[in-house]
């Protein structure tokens, strides 16, 4: 082995000796490094000690003079899901004649029936009749009613829970008045849904009172016209397969119309989503297919394609007459059932919103959490000392360099106009 061979193979053992202590020494500098740090903590513990001790004094003051809140919660349950009197007589009627029931299911309601009444809690007019009731213009000191608003929106927390209810949550200094804001949002929710019922009860009522009498008079009319037609043809004695027909014909016409009104007093107050208008449109259109003309506005009384098309103009004359009478009477029959029903719905009391946990007085505040405020003030406070002390320690060492004071010196005298240059 030459010479060059061995000094390189000591060259390479003590390259190999430098790489593994290099990572001792990094870790012993390190080491030195926190100890430093800890050691100018405990040396600076003064300037730890006022910060923290500072913090904590103000976060007691804060908690003190914070002023005391209540929280009051009512929690009530909502009625599921009703279909109203007059859309069911109409479904039934119609189930009757032409089998619709399985039409039911495919109402579109709500997945959560709970959602319209949060809706409603949170809506304008409930939160005037509150503001209104307890003079909350003048109890939060609002220079409007709209200040009133915003003031008594920040304190209420509504929510829909798991199991079906409906929390009401009220914050306030006063506990009295917590707890009667909480209870007094049932009561303004029955008030709203009191005045929604009634007013279409009362449109559909309205209505159907028109439609049937025009109806009455279209009937007397139809009276009338057949009376004349079998005092001039003669009574025509029918077998029981065309006056099956004739009566069945009429029906269906019947229940068409009928069916057409209450899609049109459905229209005159609910938007396309609403779960009656969309069954009872569902229920026409079954009622147009069965009648042979899907969207058909008026349906004729031609009976060729009843087999009658051979029937003598005499007689023929004598069917059309009884057919429009029975066709006027049944849909007169129909028109009062849904009159009496839409009656029934502005009779009877709205949706009954039942409180299952009414809002007592709390006994405890809900805030400031005193203890909380104080412990999170001495620990931002010793944060805070902790900064400063290594803050005045790095600057001391910067200083302590002779290059680094200079400039220093400098710049004080910048700052100050000396100039030394000048």
């Amino acid at each position: 082995m030459t010479n060059r061979d061995i000094l390189g193979n000591q060259a390479a053992e003590v390259d190999k000796g430098d790489m593994n202590l290099a990572p001792d020494d990094t870790q012993d500098g390190n080491e030195l490094a926190m100890i430093d740090v800890l050691t100018q903590l405990v040396l600076r513990k003064r300037t730890v000690l006022v910060f923290t001790g500072a913090a904590m004094v103000l976060g007691l003051l804060f908690a003190v003079l914070s002023p005391t809140k209540f929280t009051a919660s009512v929690r009530i349950l909502t009625p599921r899901q009703e279909v109203s009197s007059a859309a069911l007589m109409s479904q039934l009627s119609s189930a009757g004649a032409s089998g619709l029931a399985s039409l039911a299911g495919g109402g579109g309601l709500l997945k959560n029936p709970n959602d319209m009444y949060l809706g409603l809690l949170k809506t304008r007019p409930v939160g005037d009749a509150i503001i209104n009731r307890f003079n909350l213009i003048q109890v939060f000191h609002s220079k409007s009613i709209d200040n009133a608003r915003k003031a008594l929106t920040a304190r209420t927390t509504v929510t829909s829970g798991k199991e079906g209810f409906i929390s009401i949550e009220v914050v306030d200094k006063d506990k009295k008045l917590a707890a009667a804001i909480a209870n007094a949002y049932p009561d303004e929710l029955r008030n709203q849904l009191q005045a929604f019922a009634h007013s279409e009860a009362s449109q559909r009522r309205l209505f159907y009172d028109e439609e049937l009498r025009q109806t009455k008079e279209a009937l007397v009319a139809a009276e009338l016209a057949f009376q004349k037609v079998e005092k001039e043809k003669g009574m025509l004695d029918l077998n029981s397969q065309a006056g099956e027909m004739i009566k069945g014909a009429a029906t269906m016409r019947a229940l068409i119309r009928a069916k057409e009104v209450e899609v049109h007093v459905l229209r005159s107050y609910a938007n396309d989503q609403n779960p009656e208008l969309i069954l009872a449109e569902r229920q026409l259109a079954s009622l147009n297919q069965e009648a042979g003309g899907i969207g058909k506005q008026k349906h004729t009384s031609g009976f060729d394609d009843m087999g009658l098309a051979d029937v003598p103009e005499a007689s023929m004359a004598y069917l059309r007459a009884e057919h429009e009478l029975q066709y006027q009477q049944i849909l007169y029959d129909l028109l009062v059932k849904q009159l009496d029903a839409a009656r029934m719905d502005e009779a009877k009391q709205a949706a009954v919103i039942q409180v299952v946990e009414p809002a007592i007085e709390p006994e405890r505040r809900t805030s400031p959490k005193r203890s909380l405020i104080v412990l999170e003030s001495i620990m931002i406070g010793f944060f805070l000392g902790c900064l400063v002390a290594l803050a005045r320690w790095t600057l001391e060492r910067k200083l302590s360099d002779p290059e680094a004071a200079k400039s220093l010196a400098e710049f004080k005298s910048a700052l100050f106009g000396k100039s030394s240059h000048a």
